[in-house]
C-alpha cells in the first residue's frame, strides 16, 4: 500500500490542524494504522495508533486529549486532528500502515519498525 500524507503547515499555539493520510493501491481496511513524528536527532515516536478494525486506539501520553485518530475505509483515508496543539508538537509527521499478525483480534501498534509501508511526512510547524 501507498501512503500520502498531508495537511501540515504553520500553526499558532493553541490552534488545530487536520491530517490526512491518502492510501493507494490496497484498501486500508485490512490494515492497523497509526501517526508518528520525528525531530531532528530524536527517534522516531508514536503519536496515535488504530486497529485495523478500529475498534482499538492507541494515544502517545504527550498528545491525549487533544488529538483524534480516525479511520474512513470508504475513502481510503486515515486522519488526525489536532487541537490545543503546543510547540512541542513541532515535529514532521507520517503515517504508517502494517498488515496485523492475527485478526483475531484488535491490536494496535506503536512501535515503528512494526510498521512496513510509510508515506513521505508532513511538517507541522507551531510557534509559540
Amino acid at each position: 500500500v501507498q501512503l500520502q500524507a498531508f495537511g501540515g503547515g504553520l500553526v499558532q499555539a493553541g490552534g488545530s490542524l487536520r491530517l490526512s493520510c491518502v492510501a493507494s493501491g490496497r484498501t486500508i481496511s485490512s490494515y492497523a494504522m497509526g501517526w508518528f513524528r520525528q525531530v531532528p536527532g530524536k527517534e522516531r515516536e508514536v503519536v496515535a495508533a488504530v486497529s485495523w478494525s478500529g475498534n482499538s486506539i492507541y494515544y502517545g501520553d504527550s498528545v491525549k486529549g487533544r488529538f483524534t485518530i480516525s479511520r474512513d475505509n470508504a475513502k481510503n483515508t486515515l486522519n488526525l486532528r489536532m487541537n490545543n496543539l503546543k510547540s512541542e508538537d513541532t515535529a514532521i509527521y507520517y503515517c504508517a500502515a502494517t498488515e496485523p499478525t492475527t485478526y483475531a483480534g484488535s491490536t494496535y501498534y506503536t512501535r515503528y519498525y512494526e510498521y512496513d509501508s510509510w508515506g513521505q511526512g508532513t511538517l507541522v510547524t507551531v510557534s509559540s
